[in-house]
């Protein structure tokens, strides 16, 4: 009896041995018989689990290479005026904020002293020139020599240079608009004593209007002139177009200075504003495009997921031009794929997957 008994003990206890080991591995088994009778069937319970996705069908795409960048408004011509001599100002000829036309006389120093002196130079050369002409009649004569004709030429031309020195001294009195524009404060007033160094006002001409903006200098090779630009001031766009490229890359920032042109023809854009630009430096048309989450980087290069006869199919692709936003393919996909855009990471190769939304480029 006691015997039997510890057979039974035995025999329950290796039963419930084998129970303990096995019960963890049976028991998804069971779990998956009742959720197929729970949910009508083996089918229904794989549609269930199957990963949701949305695609992306490819179709041709116009694609810009963009640089945004900040620039500033400059004028086309601009200088500080100032006489070429000293002297005391006798008079300011503009208002301030006015326009002028080139030549126009702005301000005048006192020139009497030169003034006195070329008067003096016009009476000695009428004194002169009777003198030559007298001796030029002599000369055909052969009253006198050649050599004493020639002394009183050279007289003559020596008083000549003396009165056009006087001249371009009186000229230097004078200070003229070098060009149209706009004038701006003046810095003297009538009266005062004026260098060369002394700045009487400044002359800006804002029409056109030029936008002077820095790249960086691996664009450098792509930079030509006429590329368009786009500009925005106060959330208005102009448009304008690359006139000068600076040959010289600056060390220091690693740009190269570019500068565009506005008609500007209204003078509503003031020098020195700052304003957000746009230049398009290359574009390709009829583009494989896509966004630019959906590409995977891989050790080997890159890849994404198409949506072919309801799986999942990684392709490898090779990228072009990028945007912000896209990324342009240059193999890989072609027109009418539906590329995987959403569920990325849990992707895999030949996985089925149920395609429930389509996103429009």
């Amino acid at each position: 009896m006691n015997k039997r008994f510890k057979l039974i003990i035995t025999i329950l206890l290796i039963l419930l041995g084998i129970f303990v080991i096995f019960y963890p591995k049976l028991k998804p088994v069971f779990a998956a018989k009742q959720s197929s009778t729970e949910s009508g069937g083996p089918g229904m319970g794989m549609a269930r689990n199957l990963l949701n996705v949305s695609g992306f069908i490819i179709t041709p795409t116009t694609m810009d290479e963009l640089i945004n960048s900040i620039g500033t408004l400059r004028p086309d011509e601009e200088v500080d005026l100032s006489f070429e001599t000293s002297g005391k100002i006798i008079g300011l000829h503009f208002n301030e904020g006015s326009r002028v036309k080139k030549g126009d006389l702005l301000a005048k120093i006192n020139d009497r002293p030169l003034q006195a002196q070329l008067q003096k130079l016009q009476a000695q050369i009428k004194l002169v020139e009777e003198k030559e002409f007298r001796q030029r009649s002599l000369l055909d004569k052969d009253a006198i020599s050649q050599e004493s004709y020639d002394q009183i030429v050279t007289e003559l031309q020596s008083v000549q240079a003396d009165i056009n020195l006087i001249l371009a001294r009186i000229d230097e009195t004078e200070l003229r608009a070098p060009f149209d524009g706009i004038i701006g404060l003046r810095y003297l007033s009538e009266g005062s004593y004026a260098t060369p160094s002394t700045k009487i006002a400044r002359l800006i001409k804002m029409s056109p209007v030029k936008l002077e903006l820095s790249i960086p200098d691996k664009f450098a090779d792509e930079v030509r002139i006429g590329l368009p630009v786009v500009f925005s001031v106060d959330n208005k766009n102009y448009d304008a177009s690359v006139y000068a490229v600076d040959p010289k890359i600056d060390l220091d920032t690693r740009t190269i200075v570019l500068r565009a042109l506005y008609p500007n023809s209204r003078e509503e854009l003031k020098s020195g504003r700052y304003a957000q630009v746009t230049l398009r430096l290359n574009q390709i048309k009829n583009a494989v495009s896509i966004p630019s989450e959906a590409l995977i980087p891989e050790m080997e290069g890159e890849m994404v997921y198409v949506f072919r006869k309801n799986r999942a199919e990684a392709i490898k692709v090779t990228t072009g031009l990028r945007t912000e936003s896209h990324v342009q393919i240059a193999e890989g996909l072609n027109f009418g794929d539906t590329l995987i855009v959403t569920g990325i990471l849990q992707l895999r190769q030949s996985l089925p997957v149920v395609l429930d939304t389509l996103i429009s480029n």
